[in-house]
């Protein structure tokens, strides 16, 4: 007699960040509760061995080489996880996919302060008319270099991660500082 193999709790884990991820990615700017706070649930839900990644925060190392991905310089990386920033610079470098693939932008994580910080009014598909929300602890300039970089549909998409929420704002959304 077959049977349903039960996942373990590792998966549950997983699919639930991943479920999250899609959720948050599928309604821009509306926060989303992650099964456990910090990074490290999006690393073992977003990472396998086909990846290339790079990481800002050492800590986030042990959990990035269980998934088998690659480390990679950021100009290189699918996968980005720039941890608290305090200058814009590292946007310059995330790969934004080409012409011919644009589906092979960066996804970018960063840490910041959801409901504190600048308002920021999103538009764009899977938005009603519009959201507002605010993110905090981002560094001067950091939306302008967002959009000098965007030439849809090439770009990269930005996860917000404070704690256990995480707010997605993908390459397609126009973000409106006011």
């Amino acid at each position: 007699m077959l049977a349903t193999p039960t996942p373990s709790l590792a998966e549950t884990r997983d699919n639930a960040a991943f479920d999250a991820l899609l959720w948050a990615l599928s309604r821009p700017g509306l926060p989303r509760d992650l099964p456990e706070p910090g990074e490290q649930s999006i690393v073992t839900a977003l990472l396998d061995r086909e990846c290339l990644v790079y990481a800002a925060d050492p800590l986030l190392m042990p959990e990035i080489m269980r998934t088998g991905a690659e480390l990679a310089d950021i100009n290189k990386a699918d996968h980005v996880f720039l941890g608290a920033m305090d200058t814009s610079d590292p946007l310059a470098d995330i790969i934004i996919g080409s012409d011919y693939y644009p589906d092979v932008g960066a996804t970018v994580i960063v840490r910041a302060s959801i409901g504190s910080g600048p308002a920021l009014r999103l538009t764009g598909p899977g938005i009603d008319g519009a959201v507002k929300v605010q993110l905090g602890g981002l560094p001067d300039g950091f939306w302008k270099v967002r959009a000098a970089r965007l030439r849809y549909p090439m770009g990269f998409d930005l996860f917000f991660v404070d704690g256990a929420r995480v707010v997605a704002v993908p390459r397609s959304t126009t973000v409106e500082e006011f």
